[in-house]
């Protein structure tokens, strides 16, 4: 997506964050963005992610879409998202809910590349950092992190549409092991239509990092081309997580 520093920033926007109400509930809207008025830049509680070294910004607004309020967002070799602080229980609010529609494929795009790593759409979730749940090698990374940046989460999965990929591949991130990139979507087969997307964030750390995960303290929305040099149209919907049930558990596991 960015240089080095740049991806970094991505991880490490996510500090303090802040309880996001009671969780006695069994679904947490953590993007409401249909109780939004069209016309508006930012969405109730969300603020811009920009990066130093990207003066272009990918550009976002709440537009209707049928009889929907939603997220768009026009990339056009830029790059910013849209965050929100938050404090999740992963194990007991495993699954994560969103729908999103992209127009177009990155022809350039590379999971693998630092010069491909650009996403027609992508969802970011932020983890705190925890002693007690992550290994000893990893406490060493992040306390080397820790000391050129100062507080950073301990990691991040990153929910993308991809042009290549298959659908559930894990993908080291291109700049840092401290964020994997998980294919929801891939190729041109939904490319114009609103997609449902469910996934298990419990499981899916579990399977991208080999241990327990911590708290999740932050999420983003992101479309950017700033390394492909590409243009982009992307359309986010509501986000929410839930707790854990048979049949969710069921859905979750694309």
């Amino acid at each position: 997506m960015m240089a080095l520093m740049g991806a970094c920033v991505t991880l490490w926007v996510f500090m303090t964050p802040a309880w996001l109400g009671a969780q006695n509930t069994p679904v947490l809207a953590v993007g409401k963005f249909s109780a939004n008025e069209p016309g508006a830049s930012l969405p109730d509680g969300w603020k811009p992610l920009t990066f130093k070294k990207i003066p272009k910004l990918t550009t976002y607004e709440l537009v209707k879409d049928g009889t929907q309020v939603v997220v768009k967002a026009v990339s056009d070799s830029s790059a910013s998202g849209l965050t929100k602080e938050v404090r999740i229980d992963p194990k007991e609010f495993s699954i994560v809910r969103w729908r999103w529609k992209v127009e177009n494929l990155l022809q350039k795009s590379n999971a693998t590349r630092k010069d491909g790593d650009d996403y027609p759409a992508r969802l970011y979730i932020t983890f705190e950092y925890d002693p007690e749940k992550v290994s000893f090698g990893k406490k060493l990374k992040y306390k080397a992190g820790q000391a050129l940046f100062g507080d950073i989460p301990i990691g991040a999965i990153s929910y993308v549409w991809e042009t290549k990929a298959p659908v559930g591949e894990i993908i080291d991130n291109a700049y840092t092991d401290f964020v994997k990139m998980i294919v929801v979507e891939s190729g041109p087969g939904q490319v114009g239509r609103w997609v449902d997307e469910s996934r298990n964030i419990y499981e899916d750390y579990k399977k991208a990092f080999g241990e327990e995960p911590p708290m999740i303290n932050g999420i983003a929305i992101m479309t950017d081309t700033d390394n492909t040099k590409e243009r982009a149209v992307a359309y986010y919907g509501d986000i929410e997580f839930m707790k854990t049930s048979d049949d969710q558990m069921k859905r979750s596991a694309r």
